[in-house]
């Protein structure tokens, strides 16, 4: 039998190296790994050989086939790196530049909506992760990565360890939610799925997390169970969170906080999607009087 050996050029690795001595997120790394090799296999040779002119023309390759401004700035992003740092050669990157993201309003569900789609969900553990996202505003990511020790009962909050950008914060943990979760950790454990300590939610071997793909596979199924008419993932319970909590007159720096944004501008966009605050709102054309 042989066995395979995957060789990495030194020019990856010193790539790679480049990466993990500044702590890039694993996620970060793939994807700076992927801009490269996409711009290899456009030039058909080594991505370090490349020129201003090769980068121009390489951006507008990606335009023509349709790549969205988001995978674009991310390669970009991935390009900027491996030539200003690995290779020392920021000039090379003259002739790219990101461009501007179309802001899109997010897709909310209403209360009732996100209620039967928490009941669709496949299974207790799903209820129970799905639950999580909405009721505490955690990414896909956040809340595979929770363990049972994140479960603050007597602070009343959920430990959230290296969010978005690599930053711990606290969550929202309400009554309800602490209930959901002590019913899945006591079913859990006397089924044997959960460890002393472990993943909040394992996956088919619980010394693994549940995976963010197996969650959104679940959400999906979840909505079309629940006869949802909206494109639903795991990133709109979390939109329903906040604009639920901004239609609630929570003050939007808490929520902002709750989020772990860091800017109060991403926050602010769910005030263009809480209907019932629109609702409240009195037009000027209502004081004018009777003509």
């Amino acid at each position: 039998m042989t066995e395979t050996t995957h060789t990495i050029s030194p020019l990856r690795q010193r790539m790679l190296d480049d990466m993990r001595s500044r702590k890039f997120a694993p996620k970060t790394q793939t994807g700076y790994i992927r801009a490269v090799k996409r711009l290899a296999g456009y030039l058909g040779r080594s991505p370090d050989s490349a020129t201003v002119e090769d980068l121009r023309r390489f951006q507008l390759y990606l335009v023509d086939h349709g790549t969205s401004p988001i995978t674009l700035n991310a390669t970009i992003a991935g390009l900027k790196f491996f030539f200003e740092v690995t290779l020392d050669r920021p000039d090379a990157m003259a002739r790219m530049s990101t461009v501007r993201v179309p802001r899109k309003l997010p897709v909310i569900l209403s209360r009732d909506e996100a209620a039967r789609l928490i009941a669709a969900a496949g299974s207790l553990k799903y209820q129970t992760a799905l639950s999580v996202a909405y009721g505490a505003g955690l990414r896909a990511s956040e809340v595979v990565g929770l363990k049972v020790g994140d479960i603050d009962s007597r602070r009343m909050a959920l430990r959230v360890e290296q969010g978005k950008g690599r930053k711990d914060r606290y969550a929202l943990l309400s009554p309800v939610l602490l209930a959901r979760l002590r019913t899945w950790w006591r079913v859990a454990r006397t089924q044997g799925k959960m460890l002393d300590g472990g993943w909040l939610f394992p996956g088919q071997n619980p010394v693994n997390p549940l995976s963010t793909r197996q969650l959104n596979r679940a959400v999906h199924a979840a909505a079309a169970a629940a006869e949802l008419d909206k494109r639903v993932s795991m990133h709109t319970l979390r939109h329903s969170f906040a604009t639920h909590l901004l239609e609630q007159k929570v003050d939007i720096r808490v929520i902002q906080v709750l989020l772990g944004h860091k800017q109060l501008e991403t926050t602010a966009l769910y005030a263009q999607v809480a209907t019932e605050v629109l609702r409240e709102v009195i037009s000027p054309l209502e004081a004018l009087p009777d003509a």
